[in-house]
C-alpha cells in the first residue's frame, strides 16, 4: 500500500467544552422567574441580541449556561446545531432557550416563533425537553414567557402516529 499525501490526511479532532467563569446557582429552575433570577444580569451586560440556553438537569438543577449567538441590535442567527452543542455535551435532560431584546419590548418576533418552533422539532426528534423560550427586555428585568403564555405548547409539532416514525 502506499502512502497518502499530505493533502490526503484525515485529521484527527477531539470535542470537548471549555468552562468559562460560573453563574452560581444550585437552584432547582421550577419557573420562567426562577430562570430569570439566574441569567438576568449576564444579558443585561449586552447592548446587542443575544440568545443562550440554560441547560438542566433532571431534576431542573443548572448544569451551565451557554451563549450560543451574539447578534445585533436587533437580530441574533440561530442555528439548532449550535444551540444543542452544548445540550448533547452536558448531558441535559432538558434546556430553557433565552434571548434579550435591548429595545425593551417583550414581544416575540415572527422570527422569534419560528426558532421556537424549530428548536421544538429538533428537541422532539434529540429526545431532550424545551421548557420554555423566555425573552428579557432589555435591562428593565421584563421578560416574556413562551410557556407562561401558551406559545409553546401552539408551536410544538403534532405529529400523527405514522408520521412519528
Amino acid at each position: 500500500m502506499g502512502r497518502r499525501p499530505n493533502d490526503e490526511k484525515i485529521e484527527v479532532v477531539n470535542i470537548r467544552m471549555v468552562k468559562e467563569p460560573s453563574i452560581y446557582s444550585t437552584e432547582k429552575m421550577r419557573s420562567p422567574e426562577d430562570v430569570l433570577k439566574v441569567i438576568a444580569k449576564e444579558l443585561s451586560a449586552y447592548d446587542r441580541e443575544v440568545f443562550a440556553v440554560l441547560n438542566l438537569k433532571t431534576n431542573g438543577q443548572p448544569i451551565n449556561l451557554n451563549i450560543c449567538s451574539v447578534g445585533t441590535l436587533d437580530s441574533a442567527a440561530v442555528s439548532p446545531r449550535e444551540v444543542f452543542k452544548s445540550t448533547i455535551l452536558s448531558n441535559s435532560a432538558a434546556f430553557v432557550a433565552i434571548h434579550n431584546h435591548p429595545s425593551g419590548s417583550t414581544c416575540p418576533s415572527q422570527e422569534d416563533k419560528d426558532v421556537t418552533k424549530r428548536l421544538l422539532s429538533c428537541s422532539e426528534l434529540l429526545g431532550v425537553k424545551m421548557l420554555d423560550h423566555i425573552i428579557v427586555a432589555g435591562d428593565t428585568g421584563d421578560m416574556y414567557s413562551f410557556k407562561s403564555d401558551g406559545l409553546l405548547d401552539q408551536l410544538r409539532p403534532r405529529y400523527r402516529d405514522w408520521e412519528r416514525c
